[in-house]
């Protein structure tokens, strides 16, 4: 397989897995619906750096340790369930209570989007599987003559272009809905649903198997 193949096959293969319904997806919504776009694209940006940081891990030999040390990864498991469902917990009692703060409670933009950015890259940082992704697919693309680590790097890219452009395509539609929106209940309903998503993202990781 040469190269460029290896590169191509693996864009179509992390698109499709980029826009299948998942955690990534339903915080970009959240951001876009309910803070604007500035803050959809720093959450992106922080998807993007967690993807990016597991795929380094994962060429350089890290994240196959951590799947190897059944302490490490059930430790780094209960801690990204633990922080997803506090995340859900809080966005829940945003719906109840029709707050409109980021989980960080923050209302200048500035903060807002330091606060998406962090939350979008602690999530994938804290999620264990993600690190077992790039463990199980890096290898299947792998090419001769290419260091294991130079091609981590390069299907990381490859992945992250495709992920922000999906994401550029999701918070544009948001955009176009931004009037329906804004509306009171149909933010609270944004952030039941997502906040019962991060909840049960957190539970079936804290529940799953190594």
């Amino acid at each position: 397989m040469t190269l460029t193949a290896a590169l191509l096959s693996f864009a179509v293969l992390a698109l499709l897995i980029t826009i299948t319904p998942g955690l990534d997806n339903a915080l970009v919504l959240r951001y876009a619906g309910r803070q604007g776009s500035g803050a959809a694209f720093a959450a992106s940006a922080g998807i993007c750096a967690g993807l990016f940081v597991w795929a380094l891990a994962a060429s350089l030999g890290i994240s196959a340790l951590l799947a190897a040390s059944e302490v490490a990864y059930t430790a780094l498991r209960w801690i990204g369930a633990a922080y997803m469902v506090y995340l859900g917990v809080r966005m829940l009692i945003s719906a109840i209570r029709g707050g409109y703060g980021a989980p960080g409670g923050s209302s200048v933009a500035t903060v807002r989007s330091r606060d998406a950015f962090r939350t979008g890259f602690t999530v994938n940082l804290l999620n264990p599987k993600v690190g077992a992704f790039y463990v199980a697919l890096i290898p299947q693309f792998m090419v001769p003559g290419v260091a294991p680590a130079a091609m981590g790097v390069l299907l990381a890219v490859v992945h992250i272009a495709v992920c922000m452009a999906w994401f550029v395509v999701l918070i544009a539609l948001v955009g176009v809905v931004s009037g329906w929106l804004q509306r009171p209940s149909v933010q609270r309903g944004l952030d039941g649903v997502v906040g019962t998503a991060l909840v049960g993202f957190g539970a079936r990781l804290a529940l799953a198997k190594a």
